[in-house]
């Protein structure tokens, strides 16, 4: 066994133009011993445009924790190891983590290869507040709980950013539609630096509305970047709470709710909650 160790190289690759191949990635590429691909077949294709010859393995969330102490031991035994997913750079929202922790753990320090990556180039053409932002990746496949994630965002001041599919992104819309309401800005970008890139920037009900009309504009990889909800200042929330509590003593709580937000500006859910805490 070789006394020095092999490195783990975290390599991101082009979302679809392949023009944005970094030439430090192909470099690595050439001179890792072994490329961990998400997909070896999918992956070819990128290796064979730029005469990259280096063998592959796959590597996936089906065979990920059989794979990764494979891999630790070639990096032991003084291999270098190229990480790559589909698209983009790995981990966000692809495979890679259990391989990259146990590098950790085994004393080999990951080294990244930065490049392109579907957040990073969605946000810098939303449009929108993006110097603060979530990265929520994939919502639920099942409207129930995806409804049910989106309600612990309602509130959120910062941006949201989620990656969606051609077959959930209308059923997504809708459901984002109904939890932050038809007017929250948003922008969407459609198969980003690929022949088809579109982007979509207005209200939550006007990018649906485009969509909906056009079935050759739901097709492709989706990244939605959704306006954060507004900051509530102090005061008009104590105002308002005096509004609700004299509201409540002739309404029902949710009637009572949705006039005193009428009224003030504050957010309905937010002086429902404080109604409640008055009962109690």
């Amino acid at each position: 066994m070789s006394g020095k160790k092999g490195r783990l190289f975290v390599i991101a690759t082009p979302i679809g133009n392949l023009d944005d191949m970094t030439e430090r990635a192909v470099k690595v590429l050439e001179n890792v011993d072994v490329i961990a691909a998400e997909d070896t077949r999918h992956s070819k294709t990128l290796l064979q445009h730029f005469g990259i010859k280096t063998p592959m393995i796959p590597l996936h969330e089906h065979n990920e924790k059989r794979q990764v102490p494979r891999l630790i031991r070639q990096m032991e035994e003084g291999q270098s190891i190229g990480l790559i997913s589909d698209a983009g750079t790995p981990l966000i929202s692809d495979p890679g983590y259990r391989l990259v922790q146990a590098a950790h753990e085994s004393g080999i320090l990951p080294i990244p290869v930065p490049g392109p990556s579907a957040v990073a180039a969605m946000l810098s053409v939303a449009g929108l507040p993006v110097d603060h932002f979530i990265f929520e990746g994939f919502l639920p496949a099942r409207s129930a709980a995806r409804r049910a994630r989106l309600q612990t965002l309602v509130t959120e001041t910062r941006s949201l950013v989620f990656y969606e599919s051609s077959h959930r992104i209308m059923g997504s819309l809708n459901d984002m539609c109904e939890m932050f309401g038809q007017d929250r800005q948003c922008s969407v970008g459609r198969e980003l630096t690929k022949k088809y890139e579109s982007l979509y920037r207005g209200s939550l009900q006007s990018v649906l509305d485009v969509l909906t009309a056009d079935e050759q504009q739901q097709r492709g990889e989706f990244v939605v970047v959704i306006q954060g909800a507004e900051v509530q200042d102090d005061e008009a929330i104590i105002e308002a709470q005096h509004v609700m509590d004299v509201l409540c003593e002739e309404l029902p709580m949710s009637q009572a709710a949705a006039l005193a937000a009428k009224i003030s500006g504050v957010r309905k859910k937010l002086l429902y909650e404080y109604g409640l805490s008055r009962q109690e």
